[in-house]
């Protein structure tokens, strides 16, 4: 009997040690889980980032969907945005709601589609986006319509919405903002109210009068070498002046292959719209020649940096750092200058005037120097300025001297 009660003491003892050593470890292992747990970070704000699929060079439908379910698949992981950009696929009603099934059925991602203009359409649109909403919900975000509204404007093209023939030459700067907006947006409102859809398009001037036009989003084109400091303070500051989101589209760097900018680049684009305070940002693949390649103009590069970019976004967002607007430089009501050269027009109608070379080395004197992406341009209209003037530490005016 004691020769067995000392058996049943030394059992009992290891049973002790192990049991306080397994406790031990879950402790540890419970510490750590918590202190990762603590030290990671998710995004602060809603966020979207993801592609826009426009290759599809007017191929069959059969082929446009195979390469909407691969670039799908090929993204859905590290992406929560798709934009529809072939408008040739949405002539086609029923393969335009395939492509949205596919989307809806096979991802989580939100999506926009962009339609066209004209007359192509045998079916009511409207009536597709009113159904769209029932049947894919809030992740059928919205359409993209009339692409570059203010570029095609100020550059005079084919598709400018105010042209001479309808404006008179003595017209004032306020008689073409007029005329401009009042066209505008009773396309915007029309599918607004018809079809209960979120108006979105992307452009690379005269933000300021897109949104006064009604649209929800506008997506400001990063492209070629233009200055982003430009862009984002136009852009932003329109956005927040008249209460709504903005966002980006990494466009064409060159004119001929590779078309993108590199992998480094993207990343760092995608990374400056977060810092900058928008809200949503893709990257724009289309090419004008058919190609063999499965994803556009996408490398793996560009997944890489999209990628790269999904996990910082929902592990240390912090790390992109804040680029939130400081300071606030104020033009003239309805002065539609393209700010990209001291020659630019004002509403693609009118050549420079007097005050064209101070605005443009006003702002260009203020953004490399002092504040880089901490800049916001806004038009002297008080009832919606004068709220957002706390926001800035500085406000300069056109007709100071900037120092």
């Amino acid at each position: 009997m004691i020769i067995l009660s000392i058996g049943w003491a030394n059992l009992n003892h290891k049973l002790v040690i192990l049991t306080a050593i397994i406790s031990i470890t879950l402790i540890v292992i419970s510490l750590f889980v918590a202190i990762n747990a603590l030290t990671a970070q998710t995004p602060t704000r809603p966020f979207y980032v993801g592609v826009e699929y426009a290759y599809g060079n007017n191929q069959t439908a059969g082929f446009q969907l195979a390469q909407i379910e691969a670039l799908v698949n090929k993204v859905k992981d590290y992406t929560n945005l798709f934009v529809m950009g072939d408008v040739s696929l949405t002539f086609n009603q029923t393969a335009l709601t395939q492509a949205c099934d596919i989307i809806y059925n096979q991802s989580k991602l939100y999506f926009i589609v962009l339609f066209t203009g004209g007359d192509k359409y045998s079916y009511n649109i409207a009536q597709w986006m009113f159904e769209a909403n029932d049947r894919y919900g809030d992740r059928f975000f919205g359409i993209y319509k009339y692409d570059e509204p203010g570029g095609n404007q100020i550059d005079n093209t084919p598709s400018q919405l105010i042209n001479k023939t309808v404006i008179e030459p003595t017209a004032s700067y306020s008689d073409i903002a007029n005329a401009y907006v009042g066209n505008l947006s009773f396309m915007v409102k029309f599918y607004q109210d018809y079809g209960h859809v979120n108006m979105t398009t992307a452009d690379y001037g005269l933000y300021w009068f897109d949104y006064k036009s009604n649209y929800n989003v506008i997506f400001a084109e990063f492209v070629g070498n233009e200055s982003r400091q430009r862009i984002v303070a136009l852009d932003r500051g329109a956005a927040q002046a008249f209460g709504r989101d903005w966002g980006v589209i990494v466009n064409w760097k060159y004119n001929q292959d590779p078309y993108l900018e590199n992998g480094t680049e993207l990343y760092n684009d995608l990374a400056l719209a977060y810092s900058a305070g928008a809200k949503y940002t893709f990257v724009f693949s289309y090419r004008p020649d058919p190609i063999d390649s499965q994803y556009g103009i996408l490398q793996e590069e560009h997944f890489e940096a999209l990628q790269r970019f999904w996990n910082t976004l929902h592990t240390k967002p912090s790390s992109f750092g804040s680029n939130k607007a400081e300071v606030a430089y104020i033009v003239p009501k309805d002065y539609g200058f393209g700010f990209r050269r001291t020659s630019d027009t004002i509403w693609g109608l009118k050549s420079p005037d007097t005050l064209s070379e101070k605005i443009y080395y006003d702002t260009n004197k203020i953004l490399p120097d002092n504040y880089s992406y901490r800049f916001d341009i806004l038009y002297d209209e008080p009832e919606l300025i004068a709220p957002l003037f706390k926001n800035y530490t500085t406000i300069y005016y056109w007709n100071q001297t900037i120092p």
